[in-house]
């Protein structure tokens, strides 16, 4: 039997989106899957939906406060929440970010994975900008790209390709019936089953037929 296509789509201002790829990394090499970075754009998703941020609703912004810690440290992530981390979040655009994480997706895929991580990092490790284009550079500098490939993918980052794949991609989780992220599209027995949130990843194994093992299992020997 054939490896089931696992997508992730995914946005680096999303806390979520973090612990769900740093626990499907863990899993690509447990479960018989061909996992698939997918670099999508949250704000895109939540503007064709009408969803609304957690900040939105005080309640809803102050238990994500406290589930975040308690979730990263399940995850083993070091994922930091501060007191002012939603208004971080509303401050804060990803559009760039993510428009240069899909100019190396489409140039340099190889550093998609360390790419995305240290974007992550710098937002919810360190607190720091991920929009300014010095910034940009300096967490691909991070992530082990050349300061040539990192030039080019930033002028990339503007261009019509680039845009137009974010867009497509952000359209086909909508598609999937993304409403949010992450979305995990696991493509099994014929059809895509949406799983939406890092806390359905045990779901997941159950609909592929395989074992959740927690989110830091043990690897294979």
């Amino acid at each position: 039997m054939g490896r089931t296509l696992v997508e992730l789509f995914y946005d680096v201002i999303s806390p979520y989106s973090w612990l769900a790829f740093e626990a499907l990394c863990r899993y690509r090499h447990i479960w018989n899957i061909e996992l698939r970075f997918r670099p999508a754009f949250l704000g895109g998703i939540m503007q064709q939906t009408g969803n609304k941020p957690p900040a939105m609703l005080p309640k809803r912004g102050e238990y994500m406060l406290k589930d975040m810690k308690r979730m990263a440290k399940y995850y083993q992530v070091p994922l930091r929440m501060t007191p002012d981390a939603l208004q971080h979040i509303m401050g804060t655009s990803s559009l760039t970010a993510m428009r240069f994480i899909t100019a190396i997706d489409m140039t340099n895929p190889q550093y998609l994975e360390p790419l995305s991580r240290q974007f992550w990092m710098r937002f919810w490790s360190q607190h720091e900008d991920i929009s300014q284009p010095e910034n940009i550079l300096a967490i691909a500098r991070q992530a082990g790209l050349s300061a040539e490939l990192s030039q080019k993918a930033l002028e990339m980052a503007s261009s019509p390709p680039v845009k137009d794949r974010l867009k497509d991609t952000t359209t086909e989780a909508l598609k999937h019936g993304a409403f949010g992220m992450p979305a995990v599209v696991a493509h099994y027995d014929g059809k895509p089953h949406l799983f939406f949130g890092s806390d359905r990843l045990e779901l997941l194994g159950s609909i592929i037929g395989e074992k959740w093992l927690g989110p830091v299992p043990s690897p294979k020997l």
